[in-house]
C-alpha cells in the first residue's frame, strides 16, 4: 500500500532531515479573546477583536453569544480581506461555534502584527447582548 506524508511531517523523512515550522508543529496555542457588547452596531460597522504579532499562526476561532445575532451576517477578518477567517455569515446559536477558513488555517506564519476586525456586513446587529470572539494562534 502507499504511503504518503503530511506537508508539515514530509521533511523529517528527506535526507537530509529538516524540522517542521515550529508555529504548526508542537507551537504553543495562544488565545486572544475579544467580548463584544452588542449595541444595534449597524451594516458596515466594523470592531477591533485583537492584534496578532508577527510569527503567529492561524488556528481556529470559537463564537459564543448570549444572544442570536438573528439575520445579521459578520466575517472576521482584517481590512482590506474581511473574510479571512470566517466568511459573512449569520450567527444563530448561542452556544460555542467553532470557525475557520482552511486557506487561513494554512497560511504561513504572520510576517507583520495583524490587526484583526469583526465586519457586520447586513442588517444592524441585536441591541442587547454580549458575543465573544476567540481566535486561536500558534507560535514557536
Amino acid at each position: 500500500m502507499a504511503q504518503t506524508y503530511a506537508a508539515e511531517v514530509s521533511g523529517l523523512y528527506d535526507t537530509p532531515a529538516t524540522k517542521p515550522s515550529a508555529t504548526v508543529v508542537g507551537g504553543r496555542l495562544r488565545r486572544f479573546r475579544a467580548t463584544v457588547t452588542l449595541a444595534s452596531q449597524a451594516d458596515g460597522d466594523t470592531v477591533v477583536l485583537a492584534k496578532i504579532p508577527a510569527g503567529h499562526s492561524f488556528a481556529y476561532g470559537v463564537l459564543t453569544g448570549s444572544a442570536t445575532l438573528g439575520s445579521s451576517t459578520i466575517a472576521i477578518g482584517v481590512a482590506g480581506t474581511a473574510g479571512k477567517y470566517r466568511a459573512a455569515a449569520t450567527h444563530t446559536a448561542i452556544v460555542a461555534t467553532m470557525f475557520g477558513i482552511s486557506s487561513a488555517a494554512d497560511d504561513a506564519p504572520l510576517t507583520a502584527e495583524e490587526t484583526v476586525i469583526l465586519t457586520n456586513t447586513t442588517a444592524a446587529l441585536p441591541s442587547s447582548g454580549t458575543l465573544v470572539v476567540d481566535l486561536y494562534f500558534s507560535a514557536p
